[in-house]
């Protein structure tokens, strides 16, 4: 029981700080963790997963919302965009063979934090809101379309390739492609979540529950520190969550091979 509850604790302090940081999705830390160290079946580690990214989500979406760092209404759209296209991703995806790239996602995460400490992202609030409403919410929708095709395709880096979008394509500062995106990641997550436990069984509970609340409790930190922190630390301190935590990844999923 003590390896369990280290191992759900390591799973969800990695998961949180990247969920409140960057806007990660917890399965990319958590499923490595459990399945490497516990023996755990995959799809049982997976669903765990993006049940602990709900309320990490959710918290963190709140806690950037009240600093008024969230585009709701953008958001939203997106939201729709990616979840109809995820599920048209995997149909594309099981009709062509050797289609998966199971190193995708966490390959990315490595990336994407080199990229925010090497050229950080400096865009003002101001800058933002100058783009012409009618564009944003066509940009997104087309965004949506992108980043749900290539999730449902790929299986893996939703969070972090609405981060990318976000940022790069749509010119949001920081914290509100954070906030947009764990914003996005609740409703997936839980879907996924809810078709996880429909399908499958029963989880390790003992798991569930501890996966969730050292989640949630990081995330919460992580957000927090977050919407208080200045452009340049917050870039600097979410290149290097994401880059530990791609290293991290892959030394795991080495050492599960």
């Amino acid at each position: 029981m003590g390896i369990k509850i280290l191992v759900c604790f390591l799973a969800g302090m990695g998961a949180g700080l990247g969920t409140g940081f960057a806007g990660m999705s917890a399965a990319a830390v958590i499923s490595p963790m459990l399945i490497t160290f516990l023996g755990m079946p995959a799809y049982e580690a997976v669903g765990i997963a993006l049940a602990s990214d709900v309320l990490a989500s959710a918290v963190s979406a709140y806690t950037y919302g009240k600093n008024k760092n969230l585009d709701i209404k953008n958001g939203f759209v997106m939201m729709i965009s990616v979840l109809l296209f995820t599920l048209f991703g995997s149909w594309v995806a099981s009709k062509v063979p050797n289609s998966a790239m199971g190193n995708f996602s966490v390959i990315m995460t490595f990336l994407l934090g080199i990229k925010f400490i090497v050229k950080p992202v400096m865009t003002t609030r101001e800058a933002m809101t100058d783009v012409n409403p009618r564009k944003r919410l066509i940009q997104s929708v087309i965004s949506g379309i992108l980043v749900g095709f290539i999730c449902g395709f790929v299986g893996a880096g939703g969070g972090m390739m609405m981060l990318l979008v976000l940022t790069s394509l749509l010119g949001y500062e920081l914290k509100t492609a954070v906030g947009t995106s764990v914003f996005i990641m609740t409703f997936t997550a839980l879907t996924g979540a809810v078709s996880h436990f429909a399908i499958g069984d029963i989880p390790d509970l003992a798991c569930l529950v501890l996966c969730i609340l050292f989640t949630l409790l990081w995330a919460r930190i992580a957000a927090k520190f977050a919407n208080k922190a200045s452009a340049i630390t917050l870039n600097r301190a979410t290149g290097c969550v994401l880059a530990v935590l791609g290293a991290a990844i892959m030394v795991v999923n080495y050492v599960q091979i």
